[in-house]
């Protein structure tokens, strides 16, 4: 990376709220460069102190929902109501070229000329569940710089989507007026992860198809499990074009916050939240481990290549390859565990 500051720039930068070295911190921990990840590890443990005080809002839905739109409007009502906001907004990648458009600041085209608002897009990469694989370190960063409302809009893809609701203190699913066929299949996993649903783009033309929408949501309502046994899903209507709705979400948002927080469900979600990060790092450093590890780059093109042609089977192919990179990793460390022991031995002779 050109130009890298120091820990301490970094840190200082952030803590200060300076835009530019915040964009650049974000840069840093979504590096994949071995070097990059060191650095980043340091720079989040030392702004840790200053995070956690923000609220986290996750928003999810499908391509077209109005997503983009419904977010500038709503930070726009927040930044009049005295609030900061970031939002971090993750871009699907292409599964053929990995480029993505990073479009969503054009989208937002109110919110992106706030000096009360740091709109950053992400590509989600190859991470799944509709978030990028550095999300949760974006946003300690925008609370380190002094956001109170994080806001995190996922790429829309479907059940995967259900990953932001462990990064967020609560998850709105936006529908479509007339998407009744989206309580079925794809979309029931991140409805059973809703605080509150949203029909948006209930405009004139479509108010009376949103209203018979809202009414199938609310009826369903009552079949699914809530995501905290506190707080009682609701479904809503809203129109960015026109405005209606947004202060009622904004309320609701509010009453969902100090529920969490009068009966301690907000310190166990983020306590939780804690416990699946380490061990989404702990998946991330093992993967990152075997796909860089010497004897798997040597072996993984040749069974690739076996694997297409049927010459041997995915299974067979993939025990093998794990089966090296643990036998690879145990003589490394064993003999290293030998010698402690000998020399120890020999010290306690002495």
């Amino acid at each position: 990376m050109p130009n890298r500051l120091s820990i301490q720039e970094y840190k200082q930068g952030v803590l200060n709220g300076e835009r530019s070295v915040l964009a650049r911190a974000i840069t840093l921990v979504e590096s994949q460069r071995s070097v990059d990840r060191k650095l980043a590890q340091t720079l989040i443990q030392s702004i840790v102190p200053h995070t956690g005080h923000s609220f986290r809002i996750g928003v999810s839905g499908l391509p077209g929902v109005g997503k983009s739109t419904l977010l500038d409007a709503l930070g726009m009502l927040l930044i009049d109501k005295g609030h900061s906001v970031a939002i971090l907004a993750v871009d699907p990648s292409s599964n053929m070229g990995g480029g993505s458009i990073l479009g969503d600041k054009t989208r937002m085209h109110r919110l992106s000329h706030e000096p009360n608002a740091y709109i950053r897009p992400s590509a989600s990469g190859s991470s799944l569940g509709g978030v990028a694989q550095k999300t949760r370190e974006s946003i300690l960063l925008c609370e380190a710089a002094g956001f109170d409302i994080i806001i995190v809009e996922t790429v829309g893809v479907g059940q995967s989507e259900v990953e932001v609701s462990n990064m967020v203190d609560c998850f709105l699913a936006l529908m479509l007026p007339g998407g009744g066929d989206e309580l079925q299949g794809i979309k029931k996993g991140v409805l059973e992860r809703a605080d509150i649903i949203v029909i948006n783009k209930a405009d004139e033309e479509r108010l009376m198809l949103a209203r018979g929408t809202l009414r199938e949501h609310r009826a369903a309502l009552h079949y699914l499990r809530p995501r905290h046994p506190t707080w009682k899903p609701v479904a809503m209507m809203t129109s960015a074009i026109t405005g209606m709705g947004l202060e009622e979400l904004w309320r609701t948002i509010q009453e969902h916050k100090q529920t969490l927080i009068s009966c301690g469900a907000l310190k166990e979600l983020r306590s939780e939240q804690q416990r699946l990060w380490m061990w989404r790092l702990i998946e991330d450093g093992l993967r990152d481990r075997f796909f860089e590890h010497p004897i798997i780059q040597n072996l993984l093109p040749r069974y690739e290549q076996e694997v297409q042609q049927g010459i041997r089977l995915p299974t067979q192919a993939s025990s093998l390859l794990l089966a090296s990179f643990f036998q690879e990793e145990h003589d490394h460390v064993y003999p290293q565990r030998i010698t402690n022991i000998k020399s120890n031995s020999s010290h306690e002779d002495r």
